[in-house]
């Protein structure tokens, strides 16, 4: 017992003497104490000579030293794995990591521009609802049910009734904040109203299901095609410049009478012709017209009194033109290689 007691605490005083600074260290210590053939192991020897009512104690002993062990191999490795690393000298005058900015959407440019120009003829912004009634989408704007004109816009209902009135659908255009202002707010109304609108159209580089929508709205006394038309030339001549042409030519919109669309020179071509003008020189970019009487008693406004213009574009078809953006699919797939070329805009 005595033999086995001086083993262990001159192996004690070993243990405490050696200097172990790296892994390979570390595990020779393990080794030599812990492994299949080391001191520990050899340890048990001592055993066959002691006296059997000594035994239980000598086995606590040898518990007591294992376990020192063990713990000064936890330490030991817990403390390698734990060394911190030296310090790096770090060069401060060197530029900081840039930040990466997003950039608005090419549709949102063109909306902002507008909406500034607008703002400057004395027009307010106004939105209105995406999922409308009948009354406000169709038959305010003098579309009643199985107007032919219905059939020009293919529409989305969320519910379908035969009681016309009961319909609920995806407006397909913004007249439906026009119906809501004139149904709230008595003349002057000078209105702008952009959004989102949907038609029930195959996606194509040329058209989508969904696109976006600026509509303009005057009403007051004495209004004029002619302010119609001063109006629509000095939004042209702000957007896109001095040099580019105007025509007017009719056209027919139920809600508008007279109507006419009106086409810009190609700006793309200079007027020469391609593709996108369809080599004629011209490309139209809106409707207007004299708001119909009908459209004006819907909402109780006299047009013995009051008269109004009303105007209407895509917001697509001014990017195409501004930006040269062939396919209106480039909008919403959010390809961020397409929206980065906007990112100094």
């Amino acid at each position: 017992m005595e033999k086995l007691i001086d083993e262990i605490n001159h192996l004690k005083l070993n243990i405490q003497a050696e200097v172990i600074d790296n892994a390979q260290k570390i595990e020779e210590f393990r080794i030599k104490y812990l492994g299949t053939k080391g001191i520990l192991k050899n340890l048990m020897i001592f055993l066959k000579d002691i006296p059997i009512h000594q035994k239980p104690q000598a086995g606590q002993i040898l518990n007591d030293f294992k376990f020192m062990v063990e713990e000064k191999y936890k330490t030991l490795k817990e403390s390698f794995s734990q060394e911190p690393e030296p310090l790096q000298q770090f060069d401060y005058s060197l530029p900081g990591t840039p930040f990466k900015l997003g950039s608005k959407h090419p549709l949102r440019i063109v909306l902002d521009d507008l909406t500034l120009i607008f703002n400057k003829m004395g027009f307010s912004i106004e939105e209105g609802p995406e999922i409308e009634d009948d009354w406000h989408n169709f038959e305010s704007m003098n579309l009643p049910e199985f107007h032919p004109a219905r059939d020009m816009q293919d529409t989305f209902y969320i519910k379908k009734s035969t009681d016309v009135t009961q319909n609920v659908l995806l407006r397909t255009h913004t007249s439906n904040t026009q119906a809501r202002i004139m149904e709230k707010h008595k003349p002057p109304i000078r209105v702008a109203c952009p959004g989102r609108v949907y038609r029930n159209e195959a996606v194509s580089a040329r058209s989508h299901c969904f696109f976006h929508q600026i509509e303009l709205l005057y009403i007051d006394k004495h209004v004029s095609f002619v302010d119609l038309k001063q109006t629509l030339y000095y939004f042209v001549k702000e957007y896109f410049g001095d040099d580019v042409n105007i025509r007017f030519r009719p056209s027919y919109f139920p809600f508008t009478e007279p109507s006419a669309e009106m086409d810009i020179s190609c700006i793309i071509c200079n007027a020469q012709g391609c593709n996108i003008c369809k080599h004629t020189g011209w490309v139209e970019i809106l409707g207007s017209g004299m708001v119909h009487p009908k459209v004006l008693q819907n909402f109780h406004i006299d047009p013995e009194l009051y008269t109004g213009f009303a105007a209407g574009m895509g917001l697509e078809r001014i990017a195409q033109l501004k930006y040269q953006v062939n396919d209106l699919r480039l909008y919403s797939q959010n390809d961020i290689r397409f929206l980065k070329q906007f990112s100094s805009l």
